[in-house]
């Protein structure tokens, strides 16, 4: 029997059945949010100690808590405060300034991997939303996206709440002062690579998997030895990278 042409065939293997659309609502927002608060009290506690630091480095309340809400990268801000001084030169501005490009340029390959994700959303929500990409609710997003999740209002959530978090602990540390522990000698610094362990297993899908993530590892670990500064982190991120494209060109 002959189909009508106004009939729809089945749903094939491309058919929007298979690829659920992308959406940004307050109900995907509210779900990150919940999900990143395990991971709060730690990067709390990391934030209050930037704070302290902050203020023994004689910024301001202000001025910690600026830094916390536009850089919004506590690796990078830790960095910068490493090499901060009362008197400053052009060249030594240009080199911290190179120094934190240098850390946070592996937001660079994150913000790539949210892409095949948020291209489907119009600018105006995709560009604000990436003012919120943090390590840790970028991870949790990834794994959402991983496990079928659509909703970017998840990464939005999440972020949300992290920044906020993140300033809010900020200004409270600057106010402690010398009250807040350092952060590597009570652990906090490994927060985030535990927390990072706990969203790669979920997504290990074979042997294929360590390839990227072996590659990423070694030479890390490597380039760390050999390059002084915090080089290890892009090198490393670019090597796993590129090490994930070819073992993906073999499938």
């Amino acid at each position: 029997m002959l189909m009508p042409r106004s009939a729809s065939p089945a749903p094939g293997p491309s058919s929007s059945a298979d690829h659920p659309k992308v959406t940004l609502t307050l109900a995907g927002c509210l779900e990150g949010a919940r999900s990143i608060m395990p991971m709060m009290p730690g990067l709390a506690v990391f934030a209050m100690a930037f704070g302290a630091v902050a203020e023994q480095k004689g910024l301001s309340l202000a001025e910690a808590s600026l830094s916390s809400a536009l850089v919004f990268a506590g690796l990078a801000q830790m960095v910068a405060l490493e090499g901060w001084s009362q008197h400053w030169s052009a060249s030594a501005l240009l080199a911290l300034a190179f120094l934190t490009f240098t850390v946070n340029m592996r937001h660079v390959l994150m913000a790539a991997a949210l892409r095949p994700w948020f291209a489907p959303l119009p600018a105006w929500q995709t560009y604000p939303s990436l003012l919120l990409l943090a390590d840790n609710n970028w991870a949790a997003a990834m794994r959402y996206y991983t496990l079928g999740g659509r909703d970017a209002g998840f990464f939005v959530g999440s972020g949300f709440v992290t920044w906020s978090v993140w300033v809010a602990a900020t200004a409270l540390g600057h106010l402690a002062g010398g009250g807040v522990p350092d952060a590597k000698a009570v652990g906090i610094d490994l927060v985030v690579p535990a927390f990072f362990i706990a969203m790669l297993l979920p997504n290990w899908r074979g042997r294929r998997e360590a390839v990227a993530w072996g590659v990423a590892a070694a030479v890390s670990v490597t380039v760390s030895f050999v390059l002084a500064g915090w080089w290890f982190i892009v090198v490393g991120a670019l090597a796993g990278a590129l090490a994930g494209g070819f073992v993906d060109d073999e499938r």
